[in-house]
C-alpha cells in the first residue's frame, strides 16, 4: 500500500494544491493520481505563476489574442482550460467513488470577493463554461460570501468555501451548507450530490503567531521560555482542531440527520496552507496532526514528495485534548488569536487579488511580446 493510500485509510484524502499547463500535457497529473491523489486545488497565485513559466501557454494566448480578447478574459479561457482538462483526467476517480472524490477546484475572480451578485455569476459562468461534475468553484469566506456560497450550492453547482480561518466563520460556512441544501429541498429538487468542502487554512495562523512568540522569547526568562517555546508550530493546529470538532458536532448529530437521510453528504474540513513555512518544522508537520475521518489535506508539490517516503499517523482526535492547553496558553502569553484571524482572511484576499493583478499586467505583456516576435 502506497503511504498516500495509508492516509486514505485513516480517513483523509490527498488532493494537489497545483496545476500548470506542463503537468497536464505531460502526463503528471495522470501519476499523480496513480499515485493517490484524488483531487485538485488551485488559486490565483498557482496560476500566476503557472502562466509565468515557459512556453506552455503561448499558443493559446496567441489564440485569444486574435479573437480580440482582453487580458482579464484571457485569464479566465486559461484557467478554464487547465481546470477542464484536470477535470477530465479525474473524472474516473469520481465515476468510481460515486461522487466522493475527482474534484478540480476552480477560483472566483478575487477583486469579486465583497461583491454578492457578481460572485453568483461568476460561478455560474464558470461552472457552465467547464460543464463537468467534478468541479467545485472557490468562494471566499467574506460577507458577501456567506450569501453566495448559500445561492450557488442551491443552483446544484458544487462549492470549495476558501480563506477560513476562525471557528465562528466556519459555522456561518457549514450554516450557508445546510440552509442551500434546505433550499433545494424545498424547491423538490435532488440533494444527494451536491458537494461542498470548507477550506482551513492552517500554517498562515503559525507564521504569524510564532513571530510573535519568537520576539517574546528575546526578553523572556528560562520559566517563561520554556512555556513559550512549547506554543511554537501549535496555534494553526490547534484551531483547526477546534474547527474538526465543530464540524463533528454539526455533521454527525440530529441537526443534519435529516438531510442525511435525504442522500446529503457532510460538508468535509479541507486543510489548506499545509506547507511547512518554519525550516524548524519537519516537511510533514501538519500532515499526521490533521488526519482524521472525513477530511482532506491539500499540499503542494513539495510537501506531496514528503508524503511518499512518510508512515502517516492519524493524530487529529487523538491530540484534541491538547488543544485547549495550547489557546489557553496563547491567551495568556497576550496573543490575541481571534484578531489574528480576521486579520488573516484579509491578508488572503489580498495576496489572490495581487496575484490575479499581476497575472491580468503579465499576460497583457505577454501578449504584446507574442505579437511582434
Amino acid at each position: 500500500m502506497k503511504d498516500v493510500e495509508r492516509i486514505a485509510a485513516l480517513g483523509q484524502r490527498i488532493w494537489y494544491d497545483n496545476i500548470s499547463r506542463d503537468l497536464l500535457a505531460s502526463g503528471g497529473l495522470r501519476a499523480l493520481v496513480a499515485q493517490g491523489v484524488r483531487g485538485v486545488t488551485t488559486n490565483p497565485t498557482i496560476f500566476e505563476k503557472a502562466v509565468g513559466e515557459g512556453e506552455h501557454y503561448d499558443a493559446d494566448i496567441r489564440a485569444l489574442d486574435a479573437q480580440g480578447a482582453a487580458p482579464r478574459a484571457m485569464v479566465r479561457e486559461l484557467m478554464i482550460s487547465d481546470v477542464r482538462r484536470a477535470a477530465d483526467i479525474l473524472r474516473p476517480v469520481f465515476d468510481v467513488s460515486l461522487g466522493v472524490d475527482g474534484y478540480v477546484s476552480i477560483e472566483v475572480a478575487p477583486d469579486e470577493a465583497q461583491d454578492t451578485r457578481a460572485t453568483v455569476a461568476e460561478a455560474k459562468m464558470l461552472w457552465d463554461a467547464i460543464a463537468r461534475p467534478n468541479v467545485m468553484v472557490k468562494i471566499p469566506a467574506t460577507e458577501a460570501g456567506y450569501e453566495a456560497i448559500r445561492e450557488v450550492l442551491a443552483m446544484g453547482i458544487n462549492v470549495n468555501v476558501t480563506l477560513i480561518f476562525s471557528p465562528q466563520s466556519y459555522e456561518r460556512v457549514a450554516g450557508a451548507y445546510s440552509r442551500a441544501l434546505e433550499d433545494r429541498l424545498a424547491q423538490g429538487l435532488s440533494i444527494d450530490r451536491i458537494a461542498s468542502v470548507a477550506s482551513v487554512f492552517v500554517s498562515r495562523v503559525d507564521t504569524v503567531v510564532d513571530a510573535l512568540l519568537q520576539e517574546k522569547l528575546k526578553v523572556a526568562p528560562v520559566a517563561e521560555a520554556k512555556r513559550l517555546k512549547a506554543l511554537l508550530g501549535r496555534a494553526g493546529i490547534a484551531n483547526a482542531q477546534r474547527i474538526y470538532q465543530r464540524y463533528k458536532d454539526l455533521f454527525r448529530g440530529k441537526d443534519f440527520a435529516r438531510l442525511r437521510a435525504r442522500g446529503a453528504r457532510p460538508q468535509w474540513p479541507l486543510w489548506a496552507s499545509t506547507s511547512n513555512k518554519n525550516p524548524d518544522y519537519a516537511a510533514t508537520w501538519y500532515i499526521d496532526r490533521l488526519i482524521g475521518p472525513d477530511t482532506i489535506n491539500t499540499v503542494p508539490p513539495q510537501t506531496f514528495q514528503a508524503l511518499l517516503t512518510h508512515k502517516p499517523r492519524a493524530l487529529l482526535e487523538a491530540e484534541m485534548a491538547q488543544s485547549q492547553t495550547v489557546l489557553d496558553g496563547l491567551r495568556r502569553e497576550g496573543v490575541d488569536l481571534p484578531q489574528i484571524l480576521d486579520n488573516l482572511l484579509d491578508e488572503g484576499l489580498g495576496s489572490f487579488l495581487r496575484s490575479y493583478e499581476t497575472l491580468v499586467a503579465r499576460l497583457a505583456h505577454k501578449k504584446e511580446t507574442l505579437a511582434t516576435s
